[in-house]
């Protein structure tokens, strides 16, 4: 029997150890994707106890205490942080089969030195030598992505977002990770919200540009994109239901936005045709400027109503939409493709059943101006587990390039998430040395170490363009 998460964690034969422990683990992070809050960066923020740094913003965790039977007080409530840290403990140690378990003991092994396992039992020990490392200097916001071996964060970013932040970390020349905005412009294309008209308005403001009409709000958002441009920004992302493509004349989405702005009610079929219009202009901006353009999509959110008007947005009750219709993903793709040019583009679909669906759609966009130009986005939120990301990987090498694959991202608005690249390249080599081993693919180390190396890293810096 294997010992628990030893130096060979989910590395079964050989050649995955060696392309591990030789190749994957050497590599530093991009982490071209994540929630964490810029102002904790720039703040170098200090971490009381555990449950801070752990449990804080995190819907993972929060949603596995629910079926736990755990009270919210425990979760989101007004209870004790060592209290809910308790909770926690309790809960963790029956997590069997779920990435959770691995997760929490991946980062309490690499940033707190303890490799026992957390239960109820555990729970009083595990607290004690998690809060007295926190104390020390050297864990802050900052050396926790130092010693994570971190080189470029992208954070989401609203277009009325000050980036105040971010300018602060550019300018502290004590830090050398760069952190950069990301572009997240949905609740400008969120027509269909009924706090839309104030978000306009919001916007307006930041940009100085009366929005009365579509063409307005184009014209505004191309200022902010200008702004973002000045502060290192050059990934933009989505957050989708599906990726659909409705067309219209440009008098209807101009009578749509009017209408809406006016408070008039849209009709479902208004709703979608501007918001294939507001992606076709934003698409057309990300080429002009060479931006990446991230589409996740395949999400319902915000399904549990009376918990959402309890407690907001982004607190664990969201679920995989099984709603996204392939022909219009590949309309739409195809319309920016012939319309002012499709730019480099990652596909996220929540849904793992849309695995094949992309690699085929993918594959009709390809061309010589990047490798893999056009990606299946790694396994994402609820598909970012073993078995997630092995049948991604299969896929994307099934009927693509999965040496051209960006990799991993992590999604995430904790500092202790970094290693889930360790997750995901022990995943990779593992996935690797059974074909090498199976006979598959030759053994030879100098294109496998590269296939490797670049996937964990180099893909990443090279796709989006980094200035390291």
């Amino acid at each position: 029997m294997k010992s628990f998460m030893d130096n060979n964690f989910l590395l079964s034969t050989q050649t995955a150890q060696k392309l591990y422990h030789d190749y994957a683990s050497k590599m530093p992070v991009i982490d071209y994707h994540c929630h964490i809050n810029p102002k904790e960066i720039a703040e170098d923020r200090h971490f009381d106890n555990i449950t801070q740094v752990w449990l804080g913003g995190d819907h993972y965790k929060w949603r596995f205490m629910r079926s736990c039977g755990v009270d919210e007080s425990y979760i989101t409530g007004n209870a004790s942080d060592k209290e809910k840290f308790m909770k926690w403990a309790e809960c963790l140690g029956k997590a069997i089969g779920n990435p959770l378990y691995h997760w929490s003991h991946l980062e309490l092994q690499r940033y707190f030195g303890y490799h026992g396992s957390l239960s109820a039992k555990t729970a009083e020990e595990v607290w004690e030598i998690c809060n007295n490392k926190l104390a020390e200097p050297g864990m802050s916001a900052r050396n926790l992505i130092k010693q994570s071996n971190v080189k470029l964060i992208c954070t989401t970013d609203d277009p009325v977002d000050s980036l105040e932040w971010h300018k602060m970390i550019a300018e502290d020349e004590s830090f050398d990770v760069q952190v950069l905005p990301a572009w997240r412009p949905d609740k400008a294309m969120n027509i269909e919200k009924a706090d839309y008209a104030d978000y306009i308005n919001k916007l307006s403001e930041i940009s100085k540009v009366s929005i009365n009409t579509f063409s307005d709000l184009k014209k505004a958002l191309f200022v902010r994109m200008d702004f973002f441009a000045t502060m290192g920004c050059s990934v933009s992302d989505h957050g989708l239901e599906f990726l659909m493509y409705v067309p219209a004349s440009d008098k209807e989405i101009e009578d749509i936005f009017t209408k809406r702005l006016a408070g008039t009610t849209i009709s479902r079929d208004e709703e979608l045709k501007f918001k294939t219009a507001f992606m076709l202009y934003m698409g057309s901006e990300y080429t002009k400027r060479d931006w990446v353009m991230q589409l996740h999509y395949g999400c319902k959110r915000d399904n549990n109503q009376k918990m959402f008007r309890s407690i907001g947005v982004d607190t664990g009750f969201d679920c995989i939409n099984n709603y996204s219709p392939s022909a219009q993903t590949a309309d739409f793709l195809n319309a920016m493709n012939d319309n002012g040019g499709l730019p480099r583009t990652i596909l996220y679909s929540l849904n793992p059943n849309d695995n094949q669906t992309i690699g085929t759609i993918i594959g009709c966009f390809q061309d010589s101006s990047a490798v893999a130009k056009i990606q299946q986005g790694s396994a994402w939120w609820f598909n970012d587990n073993k078995t997630g990301m092995q049948d991604q990987m299969i896929s994307l090498a099934n009927l693509g390039n999965l040496s051209g694959f960006v990799g991993m991202l992590t999604d995430s608005r904790s500092f202790l998430s970094y290693t889930r690249h360790e997750y995901f390249r022990r995943i990779l080599c593992e996935l690797i040395g059974n074909w090498v081993e199976n006979g598959e693919y030759p053994q030879d180390y100098d294109i496998l170490g590269e296939i490797v190396e670049d996937i964990s890293y180099n893909n990443a810096v090279n796709y989006f363009k980094f200035n390291l």
